[in-house]
């Protein structure tokens, strides 16, 4: 089973989504650890209510980001993690948590990547007048959403669409295809050659999450 430690500093919706993929036995995995920067996330009171121990680590009682990101890394690893997972983590990962979880970190972001990285992907999507936006699951590296594809999910915008609205119909398509990406890793099934990750052996299940109908 493998063992996943969780990164999330608000509501931690996506960290809900994996762990009721886990009750059900969809998602053959445990998450050890809630690791968060915000005392006041709403993620701890998820994470307790599922008997998960939940670390508050602010980077401001570390003497640097770099300090910082290691403290992190030797939390998780003490904790036995084998997958970290941002669900909604909302700080820049830097170098020593990288380097300690080397194509082993996997970060979800709301669109299609690489259009509208950073910060508000879905406003960006609604200011430029798109018609189709979306939700993207990859493997973190040392840049601002740029590490490699692992899968993507395809959102209609409408005109009318606010960031509000869009954010909301994307985010049904995260809570889908975030707790898959996670189960193609724990069975085996991704590698990374470049910037490309291949998935092994697709099965038929798997043909409704890699291409899910367009949401309305």
């Amino acid at each position: 089973m493998l063992k996943l430690g969780v990164l999330a500093s608000g509501r931690g919706s996506n960290l809900q989504a994996i762990m009721d993929s886990i009750k059900t036995g969809y998602l053959p995995a445990s998450v050890e650890v809630l690791v968060t920067d915000n005392p006041g996330a709403y993620a701890i009171r998820r994470a307790e209510d599922n008997g998960i121990p939940a670390v508050v680590m602010q980077p401001s009682d570390h003497p640097s980001h770099d300090a910082y990101y290691s403290a992190v890394a030797e939390e998780l690893k003490r904790r036995g993690v084998e997958l970290v997972i941002l669900a909604g983590f909302m700080r820049i990962v830097r170098k020593p948590l990288i380097d300690a979880f080397r194509m082993r970190i996997m970060n979800i972001h709301p669109a299609l990547l690489p259009s509208f990285p950073g910060l508000h992907g879905q406003r960006q999507a609604v200011d430029y007048g798109v018609k189709i936006s979306g939700c993207t699951v990859h493997f973190v590296d040392e840049g601002m959403d740029t590490g490699p594809v692992i899968i993507q999910a395809a959102v209609p915008v409408h005109h009318d669409d606010t960031e509000e609205s869009l954010s909301q119909r994307i985010l049904k398509y995260e809570h889908r295809i975030y707790p898959y990406a996670i189960r193609l890793f724990a069975e085996g099934r991704l590698s990374v050659e470049g910037r490309i990750v291949k998935v092994d052996a697709p099965a038929e299940r798997d043909v409704a999450v890699v291409n899910p109908p367009l949401g309305d």
